[in-house]
């Protein structure tokens, strides 16, 4: 029976998480409710996989507004019909914007979606004229009327004219209490006093949870409009798999032609980076592409490889990260320049039989470049399968303290007292008290979506057969779920990053090249693990300019440690943490570093069971295989025999 609910998704408008709106849905015995945010999905993946939870069947939707004006709504009928309303409501947004979408008076007819219109619009003297059709009690379109409209059917000609007609009760709060929060949100959305806040700006105070038993008792009078909204909702109802990856499944159109161009590729890679290579180095690339192909991550590297292809083509610099530095497959395609051979990396760290998402592989380029690397993938994959992760903004507490000052008409230095606590919560201020009671419940609402700092999806579906699409300025279509939702529904981010220290890098090569005449591939990492001039600069701690390793705590650092090694220029990153250095562990390991005498007192070998030789490594029982792991670290480079 409820057919238009809301969540704090609606931005500056509702007042309940996705959890409060099923919890109190599960309180009132409502087995099956329809979400409809205002002209927003967010909630809507996390409102799927949490409705059994609540024993509520989920039913999704879009309130269509313009401001606080509702224009119609929404309902799924089934998976098909979000897809419908997700491309609806995108084109709206592109048209217009994210605060004032460009929205017809009338809604298209879809075919999976039914259309709720207030009873207040039908009712205007304009609206028959707009849409001549509806009077003829098109199938796809409903009249919504409220508990407080039934009086205006009563007594006039409509009372005869039921047959279209659904309850619409709007949820928006969970409690009536919940109004104030509501008036103080609409007041942050206008930019205006709450003195001015009009009532066309706001919901009706009612709008909370009922019985579905008592809601149906309000409209005990019109049995017609009871059974149109049972029959409405009867249809109706969405389901995702939340266990299976929903990426693009096929770089090549094939997974065949995908698991020999990943063979292809790799291999001609493996000349580049170790010649002929050596038994272990085809061992290792073989047991790698067995279990890519098993686990069906072909086309997640293949698409990483095409990216960093296109950059190699247009002569970009990049530095691939992550996880999947692990995989001697990354390092052949030049994903990566992290030698897991050399290194003596685990590959089963990160991709193993059990493992269900793809390994992270973190691209960084110059931020001259990344915009048109971002562009490259839209063009190559498909604009409607491609789009930007978006990130929720939302309102912390000194932040909404501010905004709820200006609401409340207090000068600056008033909010700034307030904001910076120098004055006593207990004050008898009455208008401060108020600003910090709903600071606190307004505290991590979202407040307006934003862009992730790299994140890029490839569907395999259409982006919009799970979430609309907004266009922010940098010109791209953006999701308007954040990388949680995604990775709960299986859609996993490609990380397209900026680093402008790439960009000098190029700088730095190509004024080597004019004036030298020498060609500088920084991708040729072996050769500059060797080079004197290099370890030298790192050993003197003369690193001012090098992305990582330039801060003055890590400089100090590498100067007492005489770091000229790789293997050690990756400890030395490593025991700079802040947990490490505080627990005194950093400096134990500068020390052991330089004196043999205070290594000496960690065994190679562990040999005795009884674990008393444990207690040098502050490590209970016997040895396992982590253990192990940090002996060798703590013995620098002594074999631990456990």
């Amino acid at each position: 029976m409820f057919v238009n609910t809301h969540t704090y998704f609606s931005l500056k408008y509702g007042t309940l998480n996705v959890e409060q709106l099923l919890a109190a849905a599960q309180r009132c015995g409502v087995r099956k409710l329809v979400l409809t945010d205002i002209n927003n999905t967010s909630g809507v993946l996390d409102f799927i996989r949490l409705a059994p939870k609540y024993e509520v069947q989920p039913a999704v939707g879009i309130d269509f507004r313009i401001g606080a004006r509702q224009l119609y709504i929404g309902v799924a009928k089934n998976n098909e019909g979000f897809h419908e309303l997700n491309e609806f409501l995108t084109h709206c947004l592109r048209r217009g914007t994210n605060e004032v979408p460009d929205m017809p008076d009338i809604p298209p007819v879809l075919q999976n979606v039914s259309w709720i219109i207030p009873f207040e619009r039908v009712i205007r003297a304009d609206f028959p004229a707009l849409f001549p059709d509806f009077a003829k009690n098109t199938f796809h379109f409903f009249i919504g009327v409220k508990q407080t409209e039934l009086s205006r059917i009563r007594f006039s000609a409509w009372k005869n004219r039921t047959k279209r007609m659904v309850i619409l009760h709007p949820v928006t709060f969970n409690t009536p209490g919940d109004f104030n929060t509501h008036r103080l949100l609409r007041a942050v959305a206008n930019n205006t006093l709450l003195s001015k806040v009009g009532a066309e700006e706001l919901a009706s105070a009612d709008e909370v949870m009922i019985t579905q038993e008592e809601l149906c008792n309000r409209f005990a009078e019109f049995p017609e409009i009871i059974r149109n909204t049972q029959e409405l909702l009867e249809p109706c109802g969405i389901a995702f798999d939340y266990h299976e990856s929903k990426n693009k499944r096929t770089f090549s159109g094939s997974k065949l032609l995908d698991r020999e161009i990943l063979r292809r590729e790799t291999y001609k890679g493996l000349e580049y980076r170790y010649g002929t290579g050596s038994e272990e180095v085809r061992q290792r690339v073989d047991k790698e592409l067995q279990m890519i192909n098993e686990l069906g991550f072909a086309p997640y590297f293949l698409i990483n490889w095409d990216i960093v292809r296109y950059a190699q083509h247009k002569g970009y610099f990049y530095v691939g990260r992550g996880s999947g530095a692990n995989s001697i497959v990354a390092y052949c395609l030049r994903i990566t320049d992290v030698d897991p051979i050399d290194l003596d990396l685990y590959f089963e760290r990160f991709i193993n039989p059990f493992r269900s998402n793809p390994p992270d592989f973190d691209l960084d380029f110059s931020w001259k470049d990344r915009d048109e690397l971002t562009d490259y993938i839209f063009r190559r994959h498909g604009r409607e399968h491609v789009a930007l992760l978006a990130t929720y903004s939302t309102f912390q507490f000194n932040a909404i303290v501010r905004e709820l000052g200006k609401v409340f008409g207090l000068p600056k230095a008033e909010i700034d007292a307030i904001s910076e606590s120098r004055r006593h919560p207990d004050t008898p201020d009455r208008i401060a008290q108020l600003i910090r009671l709903y600071s606190t419940r307004i505290v991590d609402f979202p407040s307006h979506l934003s862009i992730h700092a790299g994140g890029v999806l490839i569907s395999e579906k259409p982006v919009t057969w799970y979430t609309a699409t907004n266009m922010p300025p940098k010109g791209y279509p953006t999701t308007q779920f954040s990388m949680l939702e995604a990775e709960d529904i299986g859609l996993y981010k490609y990380d397209i990053l900026s680093q402008r220290g790439l960009g000098h890098i190029k700088d730095a090569v190509e004024i080597v090249k004019r004036n030298r005449g020498i060609d500088i591939d920084i991708h040729n990492i072996a050769e500059f693990k060797q080079d004197e001039t290099i370890k030298q600069l790192i050993r003197n701690g003369r690193c001012i300019g090098c992305f990582y390793v330039e801060s003055p705590a890590m400089r100090m650092l590498l100067r007492k440690l005489r770091v000229d090694t790789y293997i050690q220029l990756v400890a030395a990153s490593s025991i700079i943490r802040p947990g490490v250095a505080k627990s005194g562990m950093m400096r134990e390991y500068i020390l052991r570093t330089h004196d043999p005498a205070r290594r000496a007192l960690y065994p190679s070998a562990h040999e005795r069971a009884d674990g008393r030789n444990l207690r040098h490594h502050g490590l209970p029982g016997r040895c396992d295989q982590s253990s192990a792991s940090l002996c060798r670290t703590l013995a620098l480079g002594s074999r631990c025999a456990a």
